[in-house]
């Protein structure tokens, strides 16, 4: 068998040898391959940020989302804002956090989002919400900015723990400013914390 596979090998070199442009040719072809995946890659990866940079939302679409639906609008806007990081975290086990990204100045942001089927006529997001947050942003994900996110409304005293313990409220208004514009969400906030690294942003 090994005397088989031997000269098999040997007959096939030497027709290759006496054949050297069918080498050449899949050489050739090879190359040519390779920068056809590589140019695809290049126009995919292009598109991609030209509808990143587009992306929009009306509030209408964010309140017909499901919940799991509106953290990934939620990611996708980080994402269209510059952070290539940003992924939906959101789930079980979650402890606080549905959505992590880190924006072009290095700052780690921790979301917490909440979806009201019925808007702003829906139940506000109060500070139990807030608390929870607070209590694992920081400690627990390492947050230099630490968010709750909602479709809905925010009750008065979630407003001032969030002031109090240097929390950013997005509530209906700012979602709706932030998710039809192409203004990113640090422009938005107030308080936010300074970069951690020198970009050509700053």
């Amino acid at each position: 068998m090994a005397t088989a596979v031997i000269g098999l090998v040997v007959m096939v070199v030497n027709w290759l040898l006496a054949h050297w442009w069918v080498l050449v040719v899949a050489a050739v072809l090879a190359v040519l391959a390779g920068f056809g995946w590589l140019y695809n890659r290049q126009q995919q990866a292009r598109w991609e940020a030209v509808r990143a940079q587009g992306l929009r939302y009306g509030l209408p679409q964010l309140d017909a989302l499901h919940h799991t639906r509106f953290e990934d609008a939620v990611r996708d806007l980080m994402h269209r804002d510059g952070c290539r990081d940003a992924q939906r975290v959101g789930g079980r086990g979650d402890l606080g956090a549905d959505v992590k990204a880190t924006d072009p100045f290095g700052r780690r942001w921790v979301i917490q989002c909440k979806h009201r089927r019925n808007g702003a006529h829906g139940t506000a997001v109060g500070t139990p919400d807030l608390q929870v947050l607070n209590g694992t942003a920081r400690p627990v994900h390492g947050a230099d900015v630490a968010v709750i996110v909602t479709n809905g409304r925010v009750s008065a005293p979630a407003v001032t723990f969030a002031k109090q313990q240097r929390l950013h409220v997005v509530d209906r208004q700012t979602l709706g400013v932030w998710a039809s514009s192409s203004r990113p969400l640090w422009e938005l906030l107030r308080a936010v914390p300074p970069p951690r690294r020198s970009t050509p942003l700053t």
